[in-house]
């Protein structure tokens, strides 16, 4: 059988591949593993569920409900909010499990289910393969009062928002941290929907929303962080300081500066890096990143003596690298930020207000981005590869050692072998598109000749 956890959680295509009746088992499954473990010892569990605006939700949120309430874990429902918000309430209201139903930034008919462990962290692998080896398994039911209570419970969704804005009050040492700034907001018809707007204006912003009403059908759909070209002319319409579009389940964040010019994750990353950095808590003067991160924001970090972690790329593995040598910040440059002392995961609302509140401290956006560029890069799949062969095959080991020393300092090269399917993905940054374009399609054919199935 396929696994079923993948790099977040569980997904596919809901009513097909995630089902209610997987949902009811997998929750079972999770309490049972949870509770063999000694995490519900000496009381009684409790769960936090929390899921995007996707219309399978409903039914899907109901299901890991009554999955869990029937293996005698009480659940508070708290119904539509970011995923952030779950790992948050999971830790304020001391809930042994977190649970969110969302698919992220995958189209509408996707889905997603997604655990945390108590204290919003996410679940590690081992605890993940447990569940999954228990899935369907028989088991004894609790009887009368030790089956579980399903409370719903959506005013926590105000705590969220009180939470995030106590936040960007203590980065910025100010009350009213993001008084006078304009922020377009794109919620993508999803989860951050009412929150996300809510904090940006509780914080003193001035707010202007775009598609922030959710059908259940909507969600993604040619909007948010993934397609920015919505916010770019609405922030130019508006006369704005700044946009900012969350994802489906808005845990990241890209931005728009005043004229409309993107800003990436990288460059959100080097601005609170520096901004972290001069108010000390910066720790160890170092930024997590992913090893998709740009060249241009390593040039500019090592000009400003800011440190770079590298890791495969996921937000899991940035989350474990943060977690094992207690940097403060990290994430990637599709916009999942992780700022340490304010949240568990990555959380967009809050990237939102801590990029708002330099602008209302620095200025316009364009200008603290400056200095953070992003090189041009050429990524080109080559399919029909023998991956498992990318670092050892001689002859090609020497045309990539070839680029990098004719690159130097100001390029990069990095071949990296799919994990699922027969496929190398060759990514050459450069600082011209000529050098770039040039080495990647040289170094592509190298794979196609030695690595061809």
């Amino acid at each position: 059988m396929a696994r079923l956890f993948g790099t977040d959680g569980v997904r596919g295509l809901a009513n097909r591949d995630l089902t209610a009746e997987l949902a009811v088992d997998l929750s079972v499954a999770a309490a049972h593993v949870l509770g063999e473990r000694g995490e519900f010892s000496g009381h009684r569990p409790r769960a936090v569920i929390g899921r995007d605006t996707r219309v399978s939700g409903e039914f899907l949120s109901a299901a890991v409900a009554a999955g869990l309430a029937s293996a005698g874990v009480d659940v508070l429902d708290v119904g539509v909010v970011p995923t952030p918000a779950v790992a948050y309430l999971t830790a304020s209201t001391e809930a042994d499990l977190g649970v969110v139903i969302s698919a992220s930034h995958n189209p509408m008919p996707d889905n997603g289910i997604k655990f945390f462990a108590r204290g919003g962290h996410k679940l590690d692998d081992s605890v993940e393969e447990a569940i999954e080896a228990r899935v369907g398994e028989a088991w004894e039911r609790p009887l009368g009062k030790a089956v579980g209570r399903i409370v719903p419970s959506a005013p926590l969704a105000g705590e969220y928002v009180d939470h995030v804005v106590s936040a960007v009050r203590s980065f910025a040492g100010s009350d009213a941290p993001l008084e006078g700034v304009h922020v377009v907001v794109d919620a993508a018809h999803g989860a951050a929907s009412s929150v996300g707007p809510a904090a940006l204006a509780a914080a003193g912003a001035r707010v202007t929303t775009i598609n922030a009403s959710p059908d259940g059908l909507n969600i993604n759909e040619g909007v948010g962080s993934t397609h920015l070209g919505p916010l770019q002319s609405a922030v130019v319409e508006h006369g704005a300081d700044l946009g900012v579009a969350f994802d489906g389940d808005a845990d990241r964040c890209l931005a728009v500066d005043h004229t409309g010019a993107v800003v990436n994750g990288d460059q959100i990353m080097g601005l609170l890096a520096i901004a972290m950095r001069d108010a000390g808590t910066l720790y160890r003067s170092t930024l997590v990143a992913t090893v998709m991160s740009n060249l241009g924001l390593h040039q500019a970090m090592r000009r400003e003596g800011i440190d770079i972690v590298e890791t495969a790329v996921g937000d899991r593995y940035v989350l474990e690298a943060m977690r094992d040598a207690g940097y403060t910040l990290g994430g990637e440059q599709s916009g999942h930020i992780i700022v340490s002392d304010y949240a568990t995961t990555g959380d967009g609302v809050l990237s939102a207000l801590l990029v708002a509140a330099r602008v209302a401290a620095k200025g316009a956006l364009r200008v603290q981005c400056a200095g953070i560029e992003t090189l041009p890069q050429v990524l080109i799949n080559v399919r029909g590869a023998d991956r498992s062969r990318v670092h050892t095959d001689r002859d090609l080991q020497v045309a990539v050692g070839a680029a990098r020393r004719e690159l130097g300092d100001s390029g990069r090269v990095l071949l990296r072998p799919s994990g699922t399917e027969p496929l190398v993905r060759v990514m050459v940054e450069a600082s011209t598109p000529e050098d770039a374009q040039r080495h990647a399609e040289a170094l592509a054919t190298v794979v196609r000749e030695r690595l061809s199935l």
